[in-house]
């Protein structure tokens, strides 16, 4: 089983996204379900951007990886990312983002997202991603996170090509004991926010900051609850007096 998450750039503006697109996202979600997908959600929103995630049956991940396409074709508000999509891969564009990580067999799926959300493209992005993904790796308790990021193109599966243009990357974790999830969340915020101008955000934030900043939400996947880590992550780390 994987998780699978995909991100895009959907809103019909630079710095949010509505609440009748969000709604409309989730009103929709059901179709994964139909597809085969066990538990589905729209697990971050941040800045302009979406990431909709799913937990999967590998045989059945290009099929929910379509499915999730298709959702966020049928709510745009604008194509934005998703016109840099092409099956032909010297033809393909900016476009969406994507991330996938495997749970391990017995344990129950908990899974940790990042997405992240730049207002000019700015491409020390990749590096604050990269961050999060390199602070996960060899940590006790985490089966699997996603690949790093690279200026590369990338075929994503039952879906098609994306450029190296492509930016706002996802990032995804795999987590085996659920008191782990934030030992690990809390470890992928950390490293990322020791990046320049990199601010942890809470879900369904705009993106008020000046350009030149990269901005990104955390949360948990549990048992298909989506949990924002913004607010408890800001709780752990007051300094107490």
């Amino acid at each position: 089983m994987k998780i699978t998450a995909i991100g895009a750039d959907i809103s019909k503006n630079d710095v949010s996204c509505s609440k009748a697109l969000t709604e409309n996202i989730e009103k929709n979600l059901y179709k994964l379900n139909e597809l085969g997908a066990s538990k589905a959600a729209l697990t971050n929103i941040t800045g302009d951007d979406v990431v909709v995630s799913a937990f999967v049956e590998d045989d059945l991940l290009e099929v929910v990886n379509e499915g999730i396409v298709n959702i966020l074709k049928d709510c745009a508000e604008n194509l934005g990312d998703l016109s840099g999509i092409s099956k032909v891969e010297s033809e393909a564009g900016e476009g969406i983002s994507y991330a996938e990580a495997s749970f391990r067999e017995g344990f129950y799926p908990d899974a940790i997202i990042l997405g992240f959300d730049t207002y000019g493209g700015e491409p020390f992005v990749a590096d604050v991603a990269n961050s999060a993904i390199k602070a996960a790796k060899g940590m006790d308790n985490l089966t699997d996170v996603s690949d790093l990021i690279e200026a590369k193109t990338k075929e994503i599966p039952g879906v098609g090509f994306v450029s190296s243009e492509t930016d706002d990357p996802v990032v995804v974790a795999t987590v085996e004991n659920i008191e782990s999830v934030g030992v690990i969340a809390s470890a992928m915020i950390g490293a990322a926010l020791g990046n320049k101008n990199t601010y942890l955000v809470e879900r369904g934030t705009t993106c008020n900051v000046l350009p030149g900043s990269v901005i990104f939400s955390a949360t948990a996947l549990m048992n298909g609850n989506v949990i924002d880590l913004a607010v408890p992550f800001q709780n752990k780390t007051r300094i107490l007096r």
